[in-house]
């Protein structure tokens, strides 16, 4: 990712955690949900850690693949949700260029869409989110990567 000059921004699993229930703390006050629309793949970990922390049983998703390893590519809707989202919580990861939020909007426009990170060009499709992100940050997630030794900074700049 360095080449490509995105910053990397990785994310543990006690980290994410601890921003859903963060997410979960500014959800808590909204009327009772009928539910939970998880975008998979990343809405699913947050989506169960905000289930339990608003104590909702019912959860669906809406599928949809935009991602490969580390680039977007053509938004497809492989399952949709039924309904028009009223009462229900739309939950994903993250929001970036706001490509995916967009469709599912469409397909659930009286949702209330919420996120753990936002990017600049994908906020203002996102109703509720915790932490802002810059839009050339890489997010990897902990179901993306493993604990493995990194070079420090002043070695990968070239200073000794």
């Amino acid at each position: 990712m360095q080449d490509r000059g995105l910053m990397e921004f990785p994310v543990s699993w006690e980290e994410l955690h601890r921003h859903a229930k963060a997410l979960a703390w500014r959800l808590a006050d909204h009327t009772r949900w009928q539910g939970i629309v998880a975008i998979t793949r990343g809405g699913l970990v947050p989506a169960a850690i905000l289930a339990r922390e608003l104590e909702i049983r019912v959860i669906d998703t809406v599928c949809v693949s935009s991602y490969d390893h580390q680039a977007q590519r053509e938004t497809v809707i492989l399952k949709p949700a039924s309904g028009d989202g009223e009462g229900w919580l739309i939950v994903d990861d993250l929001v970036d260029t706001g490509r995916t939020a967009r469709l599912v909007r469409e397909l659930l426009p009286k949702g209330h869409f919420a996120t753990i990170y936002a990017k600049p060009a994908g906020r203002p499709h996102v109703d509720t989110f915790v932490t802002e992100v810059s839009q050339d940050t890489w997010i990897y997630f902990p179901w993306d990567i493993e604990p493995r030794y990194t070079r420090p900074i002043a070695e990968l700049r070239g200073a000794r």
